[in-house]
C-alpha cells in the first residue's frame, strides 16, 4: 500500500491494520512483557514491540520468558537480532504464532551486538541486511519490517538507499533512529533528515529518537513527514505516554502528565506485576532500573531512589514508596 493511501490515524503494514500511528520501541531488557501489558491498559491500538531478542538464543531456547506474550498484546512485534540469515528465518518462525509482525533490528549501536556483525553493522553489508530480509520473509506469513538509523557515521549516512532496498527486499515498513551509530544516544536525533525517505520509497516509516512528550511527538511527525513514530525510553517512567501521545497527535487532546503521586502508583502497580511475572527476588532486582525513571526532579529523590535500588524487601519498598506520597 502506498503510504499516501495512509490514513491520518492508522498505518497499514502489509496486510495488517495498526488503529494508531504510535509504537513502542524496542529497549533490551526494559519492553518485557510486563511493560507491554501495562502501556496496553492505557492504549488499546498502539503497535507494541518486543525486547531485541538474540535469533542464536531463541533457536537454543524457544520457550524463553522474553518470548511470553498473551492474546490481549496484540499488535505486537517481536524484534528478532543477528546476522545468519537461515537462523533469523528459523527464530522468526519460532515466533510468528505468537506476533502480529516480525521486526528485524538493524539499529543497535552497543559494541557487543554491532562486533558481532548484528544491529547496525548490518548497514554497512546491504547485501547481507537484504539476504536476511529475504530469508525471513520466506520463512513466515506475517508482515517483516526492520530498524535501522541514519547510517553507521555522520560521513556515510545510506538510510535512503538501504530502506530502498529494504523495500525491494520485501519489508512492509522501516523505522529509522534519527542517529547515527556512530552517536549512539548522544547529541540530537535528526527528524529533518528522517524526512528525506518521504517519496523515496512505497511503504510506511516511523521516525524515532529524542520523542518524550505529546507536543515533542507532534513536532517531530511534522517535520520528518513520517507516518508513524516509535516511543522509546521516555516511556520507562510514565505507563500513559503512549496514550497522550496518540490523543494528542490523533485527536488534538492534550491530556496533562501524570501526578508525582499517580507515578508512584505506576510504580506500585509495574513492581507487582514484575513480581507476579517474575517472582518475588527476582521481580524487585529486575525493577531497579525503573525507580529512577519514575521519580525524577524532587527533593531528596537521589536518597530516595539509593534506598529503593538497594531494598530487597517488599515491604519496605512500599513503605518508601508511600512516604514520598506522604511527603508531598
Amino acid at each position: 500500500m502506498n503510504v499516501t493511501e495512509q490514513s491520518h490515524n492508522i498505518v497499514r503494514i502489509g496486510d495488517i491494520t495498526i488503529n494508531s500511528i504510535v509504537s513502542s520501541a524496542p529497549l533490551a531488557g526494559i519492553t518485557d512483557f510486563v511493560l507491554r501489558q501495562l502501556i496496553r491498559q492505557y492504549s488499546p491500538t498502539c503497535l507494541l514491540t518486543t525486547e531485541m531478542i538474540s535469533s542464536e538464543a531463541l533457536v537454543q531456547k524457544p520457550e524463553a520468558n522474553i518470548t511470553y506474550t498473551n492474546d490481549k498484546e496484540a499488535p505486537v512485534a517481536f524484534q528478532i537480532e543477528g546476522h545468519k540469515p537461515e537462523l533469523m528465518a528459523k527464530s522468526a518462525k519460532l515466533v510468528e504464532n505468537k506476533a502480529t509482525i516480525i521486526d528485524i533490528n538493524m539499529g543497535c549501536p552497543i559494541n557487543k551486538i554491532v562486533k558481532g556483525q548484528d544491529g547496525c553493522s548490518l548497514m554497512k553489508n546491504p547485501e547481507l541486511a537484504r539476504d536476511i530480509v529475504i530469508a525471513v520473509k520466506d520463512s513466515v506469513k506475517i508482515p517483516v519490517t526492520c530498524k535501522f538509523r541514519l547510517g553507521w557515521s555522520q560521513d556515510t549516512k545510506n538510510f535512503v538507499e538501504f530502506a530502498q532496498l529494504m523495500q525491494s527486499a520485501g519489508v512492509s515498513a522501516v523505522t529509522v533512529h534519527g542517529r547515527t551509530r556512530s552517536q549512539l544516544y548522544g547529541g540530537t536525533a535528526d527528524w529533518n533528515e528522517i524526512s528525506k525517505l518521504k517519496g523515496e520509497i512505497d511503504i510506511p516509516f516511523f521516525a524515532n529518537g529524542d520523542i518524550i512528550s505529546p507536543e515533542t511527538a507532534k513536532k517531530c511527525l511534522e517535520t520528518s513527514k513520517a507516518d508513524g513514530i516509535a516511543i522509546g525510553r521516555a516511556a520507562m517512567g510514565d505507563l500513559s505516554l503512549i496514550h497522550r501521545i496518540e490523543e494528542y497527535v490523533i485527536n488534538d487532546i492534550l491530556l496533562p502528565e501524570p501526578t508525582l503521586e499517580e507515578k508512584i502508583n505506576m510504580v506500585k502497580k509495574h513492581l507487582d506485576f514484575e513480581i507476579a511475572f517474575r517472582g518475588e527476588l527476582n521481580g524487585i532486582k529486575f525493577f531497579r532500573k525503573f525507580y529512577p525513571c519514575y521519580i525524577k526532579n524532587i527533593r531528596g529523590g537521589g536518597e530516595l531512589r539509593h534506598r529503593l535500588v538497594t531494598e530487597i524487601n517488599y515491604n519496605n519498598i512500599v513503605s518508601i514508596l508511600n512516604q514520598i506520597i506522604e511527603e508531598l
